[in-house]
Parts: C-alpha cells; sequence; structure tokens
C-alpha cells in the first residue's frame, strides 16, 4: 500500500514541478523531479525492463499528442520549444513520470481499455485546463474546446495503448525467482 501512495503522491509532485516551472519559463524543475521520481520507480519495480519500455511508448505518445496538439496551434506550451511540431521537454518529462503510473496506480486501467480510453478522453485535458488556469503552463487558443477535444482525444487513444503495452509487456516478463528449478521459460 506505501508504494501505492508513494506512486500517486510523486506523480502528482512531478505534475506541480512541471507545470509551475514552466508557467515560470523553466524547464528544468520538470526534469529533475521526473527523474528522482523515475529513479525511485525503477528501484522499487519488480520488473525495471517494462517500467522502461513503458516510458519509452510513453514518450513517443507524448511526442505525437502534444506535438500535434501544439502544431494545429489550437494548444500553446510555455517554455515551449522553437518548433510548435515538437512537444516540450517538461510535457515528455511528465509522460515519462506517467508511465511510472501504469503498473502501480493505474494498473487497473490493464484490464479495461475502455475505462482507460474514457479517463484519457475526461481525466487528461482537466489536468492541462488546471495548469492553462493555475500556472498558464498551457494556454488553449479560442476557442477553447478545440485544444481541449484534441487532447482528450490524443489521450483516449494513447492510454489504453500504454496500458495494453503494460498488461502484455507484464505477464511475458516472468521473474526468475518464480521459476522452478530447471525451467528456463
Amino acid at each position: 500500500m506505501l508504494r501505492f501512495w508513494a506512486n500517486v503522491i510523486g506523480n502528482q509532485l512531478v505534475w506541480l514541478c512541471a507545470v509551475i516551472g514552466a508557467g515560470h519559463g523553466l524547464r528544468w524543475p520538470a526534469l529533475v523531479a521526473a527523474a528522482v521520481y523515475v529513479g525511485s520507480q525503477l528501484a522499487q519495480s519488480a520488473q525495471p525492463s517494462v517500467e522502461l519500455k513503458l516510458m519509452l511508448v510513453a514518450i513517443g505518445c507524448g511526442l505525437v499528442v502534444d506535438g500535434l496538439a501544439g502544431a494545429s496551434g489550437w494548444v500553446l506550451y510555455a517554455a515551449g520549444n522553437d518548433s510548435a511540431w515538437i512537444a516540450p521537454v517538461w510535457i515528455l518529462a511528465l509522460w515519462a513520470a506517467f508511465a511510472m503510473t501504469l503498473t502501480v496506480s493505474f494498473a487497473v486501467l490493464q484490464r479495461h481499455l475502455v475505462v482507460a480510453a474514457m479517463v484519457g478522453l475526461l481525466l487528461a485535458p482537466l489536468a492541462y485546463l488546471s495548469a492553462a488556469r493555475g500556472w498558464s503552463s498551457v494556454v488553449f487558443a479560442t476557442p477553447q474546446w478545440r485544444g481541449v477535444l484534441l487532447l482528450g482525444l490524443g489521450w483516449a487513444i494513447a492510454l489504453p495503448v500504454l496500458a495494453a503495452c503494460a498488461r502484455h509487456w507484464q505477464t511475458r516478463a516472468v521473474p526468475l525467482a518464480t521459476l522452478a528449478p530447471g525451467d528456463t521459460r
């Protein structure tokens, strides 16, 4: 239970560092917070290779989802890059940190991909809206609903993909300690 709460609270602290930092034009708070959090989660993980693969896929999802959102002009990121097509590094740090939740606090989504899609569609945009209203780290062009919908649809696709990857890789990765003598699976 302690790992669950450390996973949830740690991820939220990364989010706060990232959006507050970006709102002040800084990228490094997200990178430092995500590095500490990801490192701590990898150290506690029974299958760090699964976590690392999830992190790479999540960063890829972030490049696509937030890259498209930025390129559309409907979502503008503080502390962004010169090219709107490339998601800001602080956003990618958030995706990397979020990947660490897929086998712990959001593990339930592995068995419920429709729920994962709904969480992505409805709850992910709320995080962006909070970042926009609370710290101005994200700005939505008028009318706001276009950027919110674009991010929601992106997350509605990305989150089930990530949950399915987590499920697949966890079932394939059998810890050596659980193998019987002579079993080489």
